[in-house]
């Protein structure tokens, strides 16, 4: 017996295997897995629908929220640059003075 031969056999018996103890062990019918698992998934469905509806209708706010941000962020520069140009300035004058 070759090596894909081999194989082949174990694929097979482990797949036979398998769906024996599947069979034996299911805790329901096929049909009830099948309509709980329906159930939770359009569970789901529904929340990420609400969550999607949700956001789209509150975007004006995470919009405030961004904007009041980066105008924070827009600020903080425009003093930070403001501050080092006065530096420089006060650098420059003091070049200036010892000359």
């Amino acid at each position: 017996m070759n090596k894909i031969t081999g194989a082949l056999l174990a694929f097979l018996a482990g797949t036979a295997v398998g769906t024996s103890l599947g069979i034996l062990y299911a805790p329901d019918k096929g049909t009830n897995t099948r309509d709980r698992l329906n159930y939770q998934l359009d569970k789901y469905r529904v929340q990420l629908t609400e969550l999607i509806e949700e956001l789209v209708n509150n975007r004006s706010g995470y919009d405030n929220v961004a904007k009041s941000e980066g105008q924070r962020v827009i600020d903080d520069a425009r003093e930070k640059a403001e501050r080092l140009l006065g530096d420089v300035e006060q650098l420059m004058g003091q070049i200036r003075n010892r000359r």
